[in-house]
């Protein structure tokens, strides 16, 4: 065995992917036993998953409506043939156009995307190992606010050798981000003599379900203006907004400013993707934007390691392009995760459970601390345990997330029918319930025990302070 090692690289013998994670720990327990509401009704629901399922109804009606572009034609006559031979790394330049289309309709068109200044990636994943490729050498670090995307450990670190530096937030604020945290960050990276390349955030936020306020990303601007480093806003959620306060890009906030001219200009750096806003995490199609052509570059030259296949482009260059189907399904897809998001926050209610207050993505970030055996990791992972083994959900525990306090949980609500949704509200409830009697009855038990504990204490009181007999 030892002999096997040797043969192999440290990448492929070390534990630092992640996969030990609750996160993805909990994915393997769903796998071993899934529900089924027909084959399995008493398997585990899986509310680890932030897939959105909630709109395929309307890109399969898309679909029947226009076969030409799922059979690789064009007029009616065949393109199978370019299709399969293309594999320019630079894209299809009707989907190019397309996409950046999109992703302006999705941002109120308040912002522009020049086509020529993107980078097709195998989803956001590939986006964001690129831009640490490009961004860092080994051992230099990125700052993160807290709680984040458990995935981020191995998407940023794993291969790119860059390591991750928390900027901790707390729920005092609601889990903003802070000019003193920021600055914390940063001190501890120097501490730990490591240099900060950059910052990324997640807008809308993976897991808090919010978008970051206008304050916030002005603060992130002057920082890493003031820093000299780089600002990558992941937007992958930016479709998802369904409630107010709107979604604000970070280009916005760039031209804003009028930063065009300035140095920060090309700092900053925006990764998208299709699998959330569109619900086709299977098609891997993902996204970098920059206005540094040296970054676009580069990045163009790896995509040729994860390319987005040519007839995925092909595809939805046309379904994209049909402006009144993205209009309409913007705008349908974003009522839809309004009304599920309402339903398991009403839900959670009804069992004494709180959510943070959220106006967008496809899960909750839920405060179980009052169900916490003590305010430890430690009690975190025990209920946790219960929930996916005895409750049989799978949530993200907030200490996979990073968070800096026990208690709070990841809930996903997108990727199920509603009637499977509702019984997970139900067996959470339920559980609820019997914690709660369990709770009353060892507090009853504890009051007798006091109540027994008075009674011979007094008797035996009474005893020796008797008065003497006579004699």
């Amino acid at each position: 065995m030892h002999t096997k090692m040797r043969l192999l690289s440290r990448k492929a013998t070390c534990n630092t992917h992640g996969q030990d994670s609750s996160y993805f720990l909990g994915w393997q327990e769903y796998e071993k036993n899934p529900y089924d509401e027909v084959k399995n009704p008493t398997g585990i629901i899986q509310m680890g998953l932030a897939e959105n399922q909630l709109s395929f109804d309307l890109l399969e009606s898309w679909l029947a409506n226009n076969p030409d572009a799922a059979g690789f034609k064009k007029g009616g006559q065949s393109i199978f043939r370019e299709l399969a031979l293309f594999q320019d790394y630079h894209g299809l330049p009707d989907f190019k156009k397309a996409l950046v289309e999109f992703m302006a309709e999705i941002r109120g068109n308040k912002v522009s995307f020049d086509q020529n200044k993107i980078v097709l990636t195998a989803g956001a994943t590939s986006a964001n190992e690129t831009l640490m490729f490009c961004l860092a050498e080994p051992g230099e670090a990125f700052l993160l606010p807290t709680p984040y995307y458990p995935g981020f450990d191995r998407d940023l670190k794993w291969r790119t050798g860059v390591e991750i530096v928390p900027i901790q937030c707390t729920s005092s604020n609601d889990f903003q981000i802070t000019s003193s945290a920021l600055e914390e960050a940063f001190h501890e990276a120097r501490r730990r003599k490591l240099r900060v390349k950059g910052v990324l955030v997640t807008n809308p936020s993976n897991p808090l379900g919010t978008t970051m306020t206008r304050n916030e990303l002005n603060l992130l601007l002057s920082f890493v203006t003031e820093k000299g480093i780089h600002l990558i806003s992941d937007e992958i959620y930016s479709g998802t907004v369904f409630s107010s306060p709107g979604f604000v890009s970070i280009l916005e906030v760039l031209k804003d400013r009028k930063c065009e001219n300035s140095q920060v200009w090309d700092r900053v750096h925006i990764v998208y993707s299709l699998s959330k806003d569109l619900g086709l995490p299977g098609f891997r199609v993902g996204a970098i934007y920059s206005n540094d052509d040296t970054v676009v570059s580069a990045a163009t030259k790896m995509s040729s390691f994860g390319l987005v296949s040519s007839q995925t482009q092909y595809l939805l260059s046309a379904l994209l392009s049909d402006k009144k189907f993205t209009r309409n399904y913007i705008s349908e897809n974003k009522k839809r995760l309004k009304q599920r998001q309402t339903l398991l926050v009403k839900g959670l209610e009804k069992a004494g459970i709180s959510c943070l207050e959220s106006n967008a993505g496809l899960f909750c970030w839920v405060n179980m601390k009052h169900l916490l055996s003590s305010n430890t990791f430690t009690a975190e992972m025990e209920l946790w345990k219960k929930i996916v083994h005895e409750v049989k959900l799978n949530i993200s525990p907030g200490s996979s997330c990073h968070c800096t306090e026990p208690g709070w949980f990841r809930v996903c609500f997108a990727n199920m029918s509603e009637e499977t949704l509702n019984l997970a509200i139900q067996r959470l409830k339920s559980f609820v319930e019997s914690m709660n009697s369990q709770s009353h009855h060892q507090m009853l038990k504890s009051s007798r025990r006091k109540s027994l504990a008075k009674w011979v204490f007094r008797l035996s009181f009474d005893h020796d302070h008797r008065e003497p007999e006579e004699r």
